[in-house]
Formats: C-alpha cells, structure tokens, sequence
C-alpha cells in the first residue's frame, strides 16, 4: 500500500524504539523512560510550510511520542508509522526538530 500525505503533514516510522545504557543494559519500549522519539522521514505533504522546513525524505526527526495519527500500513505490524503535522510554530507542530 503506498500512503501519500497531504498538505502540511509527512509520513514517518518509528527509528528508536529501544535504548542502550552505558552499562550495556537493553531498556525495552514499554519501559516509559522520555516523552520524544525519533522517526525517518519516507513521505512528504506538498504543502507550504513543510516545504519550507526543508525536510528531505531520508531525514531523521524527533517528534512527541504520543504525537501525531498511527496508520497501519502493509502486513507487517512490527513497524510503527505515524502521520505528522509539520507547522513552523513549536504549538501547532508535531516535529521538534531534524536531526543532522
């Protein structure tokens, strides 16, 4: 299935789900230890303000971890995606910021 966003909003799937301490020890995704996540861009909206931003297909961004519409896409449900609303004022956007 090929999921195109519209206006302001891009498609992303969840990068990071998983966290390694200094010590080496795995903290699995139910351990709720931040807010934000990361997420790589695969789709961009044709709207106005996503491309002023400059979000390229490819780039990593850090968005709210509760943030944005979950989809389900193909049969493989390991995969998390969300659909996000890109804004250029911190309030009505769901992105953060892109991670170079």
């Amino acid at each position: 299935m090929q999921v195109k966003p519209i206006g302001n909003r891009i498609l992303v799937k969840l990068v990071k789900d998983e966290e390694i301490t200094k010590s080496g020890i795995i903290l699995a995704a139910t351990v709720d230890r931040k807010e934000k996540s990361q997420y790589e861009v695969l789709e961009i909206g044709t709207g106005e303000e996503v491309g002023g931003l400059n979000i390229k297909i490819g780039d990593i961004v850090i968005a709210g971890k509760y943030s944005g519409d979950e989809v389900d896409i193909g049969t493989d449900t390991d995969i998390k995606h969300k659909i996000l609303y890109v804004g250029h004022e911190k309030d009505e956007s769901d992105v953060l910021a892109i991670i170079k």
